[in-house]
């Protein structure tokens, strides 16, 4: 019976089978299942107890006995049977929890037990704490209590109703999975559209659509108006057309499919799908304010379209009719379809091979034919139908006319040196687009992208505008995928007068405005630029001070580039969502290049605050040689690896790639420093140096291990002592004055250095305290504590030595190493690629290299090959003897076990499963903390776990989340005197310290989270009350205990996939999705979950997915969604005036329907294409919800279809009822009007 939840009961006297296998204590760990003695389960029944208001009934008893029996009961809650059915779920339904992430093993029954079945429990009770590995011991060992005792009770208000996954159309591998599941499919993604294909907008409603070679289709607005779609193949978008201002999109797939996109609901559906089965789709056209859809196939063939229906009519234009009958060669495929601006019934066809044909619809035949000599890439009409042009592969425009034969009226080379004697230009690179635009008063616009010279070795790819006599030569940063050019009319047969012209970049998108001198580009006001220096991490911060957004957007506003055009972004269309959610959300990342972005997340919008460069503090300049070696260039020395950031005094804490650490202050005013503060710690352990096992305060370094031989003095210091080059750091600090602009200013940088000619590990963790003054940061070889408010080393110290006497592992001395293993960079630990410290070939080079090229995504070269988590993964050093430190958590609690008063400390998790404390001393508040030393001193080891340690928390007995304590923000600037300033902090309280939320007497809880399970200690017993194993098969990636509306719970995301939440402090599962199966590097290196149940990764290289698991935000989603389609006039179109229309010069229009209906063209072949109806539904809401109410969604969705079916229904009898009114009002009104008159005076 693996697919049960089991709760248990509340009470603690009855937990008589809660009990743990001790045999090295529970602070220890629990033996895995494998170990455990054969068992068997007994279920049976009791009555009901007169104390417990809260139960049911009846209650359900299960004992698992080892053998021989020994009767040890665990309370289990059961389920009365209309609660049952209510919360029914298949048995398929992934939401149940496997045995290995339930609490008690259920299932293990001897042959004579039937299997008992209980399908799910009253979320109101506890989830059985302890595993069935745990659950008994042998019998000869004593047993320690693992289950909560009366004085551990603590009202959990969260349940699993409060829980459902939303995110915005997973991809299709697991979008399956998830309708079963019943996943809502909702909210946003942020960024550039990763690897794009195609483009297309609306002129009348003002939407930009972008696809891509993933299948994504992405719709852009007004700033904050954006909508992301999946096609379920996944196949690439090779064209895109709008049914202008319909609220619809036409789709063209590299599979051979069409689909028309309903953009009319906030969440667009597919509404039809066509699949081609015996033919390629090359090229897709829709005329303006036609329902017959042009689309040309790689045999040369042109099929029609009707987009109402979606089917194919009988009409078809072979391609063997359309050439001269004389030529037998193929023409290759359609590259080009469109209609004569001034006739419909003349269709233009361009071919592959360089025959362009005019096309009479109505005599199906071929009017002219139009043969050059070099292939064609596409075509573009003049708006008075009586010539058009065409690009070649050779560099070369065409110009011809509609009714001249032969040859072309003009040929142009743009980019093409032209010969003295007359000869043709030499041959450039092919103009893949050309466009041409007409204006009322001026010139016409020919705009073309490609056609640059071969010579032009290296030069950026370019847009060349020519207008009249000018050609202007716009160079982009990336290759061009496509561009269009906005126009004020969207009628092909008017004047176009071109506006902007949107160029989509293979990583940019760029709007230039062509209406101003110099072409100036609009400021783009979307979140594009996420991806302007590859991601390397990220954080989210939801809830966080009201002040702290303004105050980074006044800095950053001050950041903006000059030179944009003057006029508004000409995306302009939709709305913005209704939604009430107002809570500030701020996302941080870091980047390759060094720099550090902070956007504003809240109400589900993404906008740049503030950009801060963390290179400025190092030296970047390199000598000759290095610059004329092998690429040094190439490398990112400045990548960000780890953040840690308090937003309430806002200071700010970055450990780079090559092993430093930069802590910064926030400052609204302008400051120059002379000289960058430096610290140097050398970190360094070898076993064999040590004298004695117990380390003492020995020497772990050659160096000396103690505070005050092991980092420099107090002073600044900006060079090393050492001149033999050991004592060398990865980067060097600038020793010229640095310009600080407001924003985040640095206040002190830390550096690890070569030691014996070893370069520093990777830095693996990183904390901050603003109340304390300390940062701390931990590697494979130990811990060090910085204070920042005296600027210096307090604690430097072997992670061996926080054990002292009681380490449980044997370490075998070794000696020095010859060479070393690489120990990351970005890379996983457990890869040892090339791309990391193994590059740094000498101790004395200045500049180290410790992460991947700039060329490659650091994030996205290695996606597939994580086989461990980074945190467990320490094969780079020798696992015996090395032990990173992977987690850290400051906090007021109790120091040592039996402690009564609350003392600030540091919890360390290591990524060998330990917790261990130290206690901080902290002088005095005033000039004393300026003075005295901070004092730290370990107090050995609290517990242990399975798996490296993820997440470490604290919280009162009251079961709610205790924040680190903080300082609030000071202006750190200000010319006044430390005695001024403390009174300044006085002022304003700290925010929720432990000792003003709760009585000194009462206890906390302190949970840690591994890779494989949870366990919550009660403080400061240090015994455990719950045990949970969240996982056997997998690891955690990441684990976050987070604050929701009304509780606290631990979310973690695992490698196989599953999104898992579980109560605090009694860790019942709440939660279970599979959300992502097949997991990558970037995203198990950039997920973030944060408060109120959002969470966010990095999907692709260039986008951010963010998520939701709170029940409240996906109900509410829909009204925070934006609406794309607005309801809008279309212009008129062009007075034809009178004399054209005397005389027939205008446009002549065509009964399509007459051409391509049923009844004039037949069926066509049903074995060409077939038709499937899409999933359009009402508002996408197919897909359900997560969790248990995924049932009663699925109801409330048929209930809501049924009701909209009945709201419509209601609207039309009041609509009917309203004209009757009305007719019988107008009806009345007459017969009084005609009552007195005779019959000759009507």
């Amino acid at each position: 019976m693996s697919d049960e939840r089991v709760s248990e009961a509340s009470s603690g006297e009855e937990r008589g089978g809660g009990r743990a296998e001790p045999s090295h204590g529970d602070a220890v760990g629990a033996h895995s299942p494998s170990t455990s003695p054969q068992r068997r389960s007994t279920i049976f029944f009791l009555p009901p107890h007169h104390h417990h208001h809260h139960l049911p009934p009846f209650s359900v008893y299960v004992a698992s006995q080892p053998t021989p029996p020994t009767r040890n009961p665990v309370r289990v809650a059961p389920a009365s049977l209309a609660w049952r059915r209510k919360h029914a779920l298949k048995c398929e339904d992934s939401f149940f929890f496997p045995r290995e992430k339930s609490g008690l093993n259920l299932c293990s029954r001897s042959d004579n037990m039937k299997k008992f079945n209980i399908r799910k429990v009253l979320d109101g009770l506890k989830e059985a704490s302890s595993s069935s590995s745990s659950t008994f011991s042998s019998s000869s060992a004593p047993s320690v209590q693992v289950g909560p005792q009366d004085n551990h009770l603590v009202q959990e208000n969260l349940q699993s109703e409060h829980f459902q996954l939303c995110k915005l159309i997973p991809p299709l591998h697991h979008r399956r999975n998830l309708m079963h599941l019943g996943t809502g499919t909702k909210t946003v993604r942020h960024g550039f559209p990763y690897q794009p294909s195609s483009m297309a907008f609306d002129p009348v409603q003002k939407i930009l659509a972008i696809g891509t070679q993933r299948g994504a289709l992405r719709l852009f607005g007004r700033p904050g108006v954006e909508s992301y779609c999946q096609h379920e193949s996944e196949a690439a978008v090779i064209q895109l057309q709008f049914l202008i201002n319909e609220g619809a999109l036409v789709s063209a797939l590299a599979d051979d499919t069409v689909h028309l996109w309903n953009l009319r609901q906030k969440r667009p559906a597919i509404l039809h799908s066509l699949k081609f089965s015996k033919e390629r789709i090359t090229f897709c056209h829709l005329p303006f304010q036609s329902k017959w859809l042009y689309i040309g196939t790689e045999r040369g063939n042109v099929h029609i379209v009707n987009v109402e229906s979606f089917m194919l009519s009988g009409y078809v234009i072979m391609w063997n009719k359309a050439i001269e009958l004389s030529s037998k060669a193929h023409p290759g495929p359609v590259v080009h379809i469109s209609d004569n601006p001034m006739d419909e019934g003349k269709l233009i066809i361009g071919y592959e091979s360089g025959i362009v044909v005019l096309w009479d619809l109505k005599s199906k035949k071929a009017d002219y034919r139009y043969t050059y000599d070099e292939a064609i890439h596409s075509v573009a009409w003049h708006h008075e139908g009586k010539q058009f042009t065409c690009s070649h592969s050779d560099g070369t425009l065409t110009i011809w006319n509609v009714r001249g034969q032969g040859k072309p009226i003009q040929t142009i080379t743009p980019h093409g040196k032209q010969p003295k004697d007359g000869k043709k230009p030499e041959p450039c690179k092919p103009i893949l687009k050309v466009e041409y635009k007409t204006t009322r008063i001026g010139e016409p616009f020919i705009i073309l992208s490609g056609g640059l010279s071969y010579d032009t070795v290296g030069r950026r790819p370019c847009l060349t505008v020519m207008h009249g006599k000018s050609t202007a030569v716009l160079e982009m940063d990336y290759p061009i995928v496509d561009f269009l050019t906005l126009c004020e009319t969207p009628y092909p047969n008017d004047f176009q007068e071109p506006y902007a012209v949107v160029v989509l970049l293979e990583k940019d998108l760029v709007v230039i405005d062509l209406a101003q001198n110099g072409y100036p580009i609009f400021e783009n006001p979307y979140p594009l630029s996420i991806h302007e220096s590859p991601v390397t991490c990220c954080e989210y911060l939801a809830d966080c001070p009201v002040d702290l957004i303004p105050a980074l957007y006044s800095v950053g506003s001050r950041q903006k580039r000059q030179g944009y055009s003057k006029k508004e972004w000409p995306i302009s269309g939709g709305n913005w969502g209704q939604g009430t959610q107002s809570y500030p959300e701020i996302i941080i990342t870091g980047h390759a290049d060094g720099t550090v972005k902070f956007w504003d997340a809240s109400a589900m919008m993404l906008q740049v605050l503030y950009k801060l460069k963390t290179a400025k503090v190092f030296d970047r300049n390199r000598s000759k040689e290095d610059k004329g070696s092998t690429e040094v260039s190439d490398e990112d020395p400045f990548a960000i690896q780890l953040m840690t950031w308090c937003p309430e005094s806002r200071m700010l804490c970055v450990a780079g790639v090559s092993a430093n650490i930069i802590i910064y202050r926030f400052s609204k005013l302008e400051v120059t420093t002379e000289v960058v503060q430096l610290l140097e710690v050398r970190m360094q352990y070898e076993l064999n140096d040590m004298e004695s096992p117990e380390g003492g305060s020995g020497e772990q370094t050659s160096a000396g291990a103690s505070p005050q031989t092991s980092g420099p003095p107090s002073h600044p210091s900006t060079s090393s002592n050492n001149s033999d080059g050991s004592n060398m750091p990865c980067l060097k600090v600038r020793s010229t004055q640095l310009k600080q602009s407001p924003g985040y200013q640095v206040d002190l940088v830390v550096q690890l250095v070569w030691v014996s000619g070893e370069p520093p590990h990777q830095i693996t963790s990183l904390a901050l305290n603003s109340s304390y003054g300390l940062v701390v940061f931990g590697n494979s070889n130990g811990l060090a504590v910085v204070d920042y408010i005296q600027k210096t080393i307090v604690l430097n110290m072997a992670t061996v030595e926080l054990y002292g006497s009681n380490d449980p592992y044997q370490r075998q001395p070794r000696s020095p190493r010859k060479s070393r293993q690489p120990s990351g960079g970005l890379c996983d630990i457990n890869e040892g690629s090339a791309t990391s410290e193994d590059r740094c070939k000498s101790p004395t080079s200045v500049l180290l290299s410790v992460c991947p090229p700039r060329g490659a995504n650091p994030l996205d070269h290695r996606d597939n090959s994580f086989s461990r988590s980074r945190s467990s993964s320490v094969t780079s050093i020798d696992k015996e003897a090395k032990e990173a430190l992977l987690s850290f958590q400051f906090c007021e609690t109790f120091a040592r076990k039996g402690d009564s008063t609350l003392s600030p400390c540091l919890y360390v998790g290591t990524s060998l499963g330990s917790v261990m404390a130290l206690a901080i001393m902290l002088p005095p508040a005033g000039e004393q903390r300026q003075l005295q030393p901070v004092i730290l001193s370990p107090t050995g080891m609290l517990i242990r776990l399975k798996g490296s340690i993820m997440r470490l928390a604290f919280m009162d007995s009251a079961g709610s989340l205790l924040p680190p304590a903080n300082d609030p923000w000071f202006e750190p600037n200000v010319s006044v005197d430390g005695e001024e300033r403390e009174k300044v902090r006085k002022r304003r309280p700290v925010s929720v310290s432990p000792s003003s939320s709760q009585d000194l007497n009462e206890g906390q809880y302190a949970v840690a989270c591994s890779e494989k399970q949870a366990k919550v200690l009660s403080l400061p017993t240090q015994t455990c009350i719950y045990k949970h194993s969240i996982t056997e098969t997998s690891f955690i990636l990441r684990a976050d205990v987070v604050q929701m509306s009304n509780g606290v719970c631990l979310a973690c995301f695992c490698a196989n996939g599953h999104i898992m939440t579980l109560s605090l402090p009694g860790l019942r599962p709440l939660m279970d999705v599979n959300y992502l199966p097949l997991t990558d590097m970037r995203i198990a290196r950039t997920f973030c979950f944060t408060n109120l149940g959002q969470a966010m990764y990095m999907c692709s290289p260039t986008e951010v997915q963010r998520i939701t698991y709170s029940q409240d935000t996906c109900e509410n989603l829909q009204e925070m969604l934006g609406e794309l389609f607005t309801p809008v006039e279309t212009p008129e179109a062009p007075n034809r005036g009178f004399f054209k229309g005397l005389f027939g010069g205008g446009a002549q229009s065509l009964d399509r329907e007459e051409l391509f209906g049923e009844l004039a063209a037949g069926r066509a072949s049903r074995s060409l294409a077939q038709h499937m109806p899409g999933p359009g539904g009402i508002e996408g809401m197919k897909g359900a919800a997560s969790g248990v109410v995924g049932d009663l969604a699925r109801a409330r969705i048929a209930l809501d279809e049924r009701g909209q079916k009945l709201g419509e229904l209601d609207e039309r009898t009041a609509a009917m009822m309203a004209s009757a009114d009305s007719f019988s009002k107008h009806a009345h009104d007459m017969m009084l009007k005609c009552k007195d008159k005779k019959w000759y005076q009507f």
